[in-house]
């Protein structure tokens, strides 16, 4: 049984609640691991300094009172005695706690304190004692569910769950003494001292790793199979011909990445390589380049996009640099109407289109391409081995490029990427000026308007980014909304100004997008659902919130949505001076030295943004941190495949799966 309709309490509206968090089976459930482990110190509050991060026991000493403050804001407030002194409590939008607090209560609050106003702002309170030494498991939460309540439906999972799969070869388990995958699950969720939690860690990590490095070392024994019907026979001239017409000249970067994609093309080998460049380097005509050798083969190119905002800019962008070709350019996206959809899928399939461009929706059953030989994925980190791996099987044995835009360091490159060859652009192309980037404080603001109405009267527009929509539970941020009152306040009518975020449907971000990219808009206020869009060449300025908050390769990726022509952009990052990673950023424009540093800052989780999205896909591990497990989870997992290739791991049903996913579409 693998549905959840056996855990107590779980409505509608909470299955709603867990679906957000991707928990739709009980496997979701029970293997929904807590990120951290805290072990509890009981803090004395007499002895805690100001701003400290304290854990108290107290007894609540009054009715606690609620007010409405800001846009949506609340505040809970109550007072509370600890070891013989009195405190206030204060904890943020969790309104619906005071029907819970009543006097005389033992509570154990969690927070900071501030000693000026002998006043806990807490981050979290627990209906019950806690004792010094026991271990908090703390989990990813979402609007609408409580830690208490997810920790419930997690226990009473485990009481009935016993589906367990070890990914991991019982020959390694013993080599490494790990315990068994159960027992690991169990203590995870409900360690009783550190050294469970250790135990069930290097169990869980290593396992998560294992199965990936084998998904990657699958792909490389995969990928050196050759081609099956064809070798090309292209002559150089006939590019050199088409790169003649570009309005614009190559780099040294550039020609080296053709050189190298036109020898693996041309080879009786796959291709498999990643074509990394900094922001604004010109991946894309290189792509192109490779699509066009491809068409003088008399073979399809498939280019996929992680979004249909992206994938309506290379079909725009890459119709033009065709346009003296006759190579035919189409597009397929999910929120195309049905008709229009089959009418490609058609021209596919009978080979009138040399060139298709689009999202997942190439993924599905029914495209099917008359005689596919190139697959391009652009921003490859946001998809999975999985897709990436079921777009190449639309053909038989297709060349494969990789794109990305984040520049990974080296070790982090052969490792995850290990299956492919590396092409990397990091000259700029010629006319491209710097990026003037300067970091101001929030009491600087006025200047960094003035700046900005410098560039609008100069007929220029402007990019805002701010971290969140509206304001979170538990942090002090700036929001979209309170940035456009102001803004609207400072600039009156005079200047136009929208907003975008990932909350609105596709067709309102679509609109409000084209309606800058048009100019009629000056100000475009967003999320970071602009870190990959469109190009709207007329905007020279960019200015980002809470700048701590990102990642240094999320800020230079954002960053690189001004500076994309001749003209002269600024970037501002509001934030505090003295910040370090602020300080990189400032002084380089260099994205793989930044991303190097972001590295070694940050570890892997902020390199691409998210650390859920696509590749990085781990509940447990982290590339950084566990780079050792990794490593040895690589090498273990080429001796694995080397043993049972040949006989299909016949005695593995889990990789004969596995192998099954990456080889056949679903």
């Amino acid at each position: 049984m693998n549905d959840l309709s056996s855990i107590k309490g779980l409505g509608p509206k909470t299955l709603e609640y867990l679906a957000n968090i991707n928990i739709n089976t009980m496997d979701d459930l029970v293997n929904y691991y807590p990120y951290r482990h805290d072990i509890i110190v009981l803090n004395d509050i007499k002895e805690a300094k100001d701003q400290e991060k304290v854990t108290i026991e107290c007894i609540v000493d009054s009715v606690p009172l609620t007010r409405r403050f800001r846009a949506n804001m609340t505040s809970l407030t109550f007072r509370a005695m600890s070891n013989k002194k009195m405190i206030a409590v204060v904890i943020f939008n969790r309104a619906f706690l005071k029907s819970q607090i009543k006097p005389g209560m033992t509570l154990t609050v969690m927070g900071k304190y501030d000693q000026l106003k002998n006043t806990v702002i807490a981050s979290d309170i627990k209906f019950e004692k806690l004792q010094t030494g026991s271990i908090e498991t703390v989990y990813h939460l979402t609007t609408g569910l409580t830690a208490k309540s997810l920790k419930k439906y997690i226990d009473e999972a485990l009481t009935k769950y016993d589906s367990y799969t070890d990914f991991i070869p019982d020959y390694l388990n013993e080599k490494y003494n790990f315990i068994d995958k159960k027992s690991a699950v169990n203590m995870i969720h409900n360690p009783k001292n550190e050294e469970e939690v250790k135990k069930s860690l290097i169990k869980l990590k290593y396992e998560e790793l294992f199965e990936f490095m084998f998904k990657i070392n699958l792909m490389k024994e995969m990928n050196k199979e050759t081609k099956a019907d064809y070798i090309r026979n292209i002559d150089p001239e006939d590019i050199n011909d088409y790169i003649r017409t570009l309005p614009f000249e190559l780099t040294t970067d550039q020609d080296e990445a053709i050189k190298e994609i036109y020898k693996d093309m041309t080879s009786s080998r796959r291709m498999n390589r990643l074509l990394q460049g900094d922001v604004g380097s010109g991946k894309t005509i290189v792509s192109v380049i490779a699509a066009y050798i491809n068409y003088l083969s008399k073979h399809q190119t498939a280019l996929m996009a992680p979004t249909e905002v992206l994938a309506y800019q290379h079909y725009e962008t890459i119709k033009n640099l065709l346009k003296n070709t006759k190579v035919k350019v189409d597009l397929i996206v999910g929120s195309m109407k049905k008709k229009d959809k089959d009418e490609v899928v058609e021209k596919l399939k009978s080979g009138k289109i040399d060139f298709i461009i689009g999202t997942h929706a190439l993924l599905s059953e029914n495209v099917v391409f008359k005689n596919l030989g190139l697959v391009i994925t652009d921003e490859q980190h946001r998809f999975g081995v999985n897709q990436r791996a079921n777009l190449k099987n639309k053909g038989l044995l297709p060349d494969t490029l990789y794109m990305s835009a984040t520049p990974i360091p080296r070790t982090f490159a052969l490792t995850i990427y290990g299956d492919m060859d590396i092409s990397n652009i990091k000259t700029k192309p010629k006319g491209r000026k710097e990026i003037k980037t300067i970091v101001k404080n929030e009491k600087e603001l006025v200047e960094v308007y003035e700046l900005m109405k410098k560039e609008i009267d100069e007929g220029h527009q402007v990019y805002v980014v701010s971290p969140l929509i509206e304001e979170s539970d538990t942090i002090d941020l700036t929001t979209v909304n309170e940035i456009k009152r102001n803004i609207d306040l400072y600039f009156g009518k005079t200047v136009k100004s929208s907003i975008m975020h990932g909350k609105l449907s596709k067709q309102d971000k679509d609109k409000i997008m084209n309606e800058f990219k048009e100019g009629n808009t000056n100000i475009l206020i967003s999320t970071t659902v602009i870190e990959v869009g469109i190009d709207v060449s007329n905007a020279t300025m960019m200015v980002i919130y809470d700048a701590e908050r990102f990642g240094l390769a999320t800020l230079h990726q954002l960053r690189g949505r001004v500076g994309r022509n001749e003209l002269e952009s600024t970037c501002v990052l509001i934030g505090d001076k003295e910040n370090e990673r602020l300080k990189v950023l400032s002084e380089s424009n260099d994205g793989f030295y930044i991303t190097e540093k972001d590295y070694d800052m940050r570890g892997e989780g902020d390199l691409f943004g998210v650390k859920q999205s696509g590749e990085i896909n781990f509940k447990v591990s982290s590339l950084h941190k566990d780079m050792k497990i990794l490593l040895q989870a690589k090498a273990d997992s080429k001796e694995f495949i080397d043993q049972n290739l040949s006989n299909g791991f016949e005695n593995y049903k889990e990789y004969a799966k596995i192998i099954n996913e990456l080889t056949n579409l679903d």
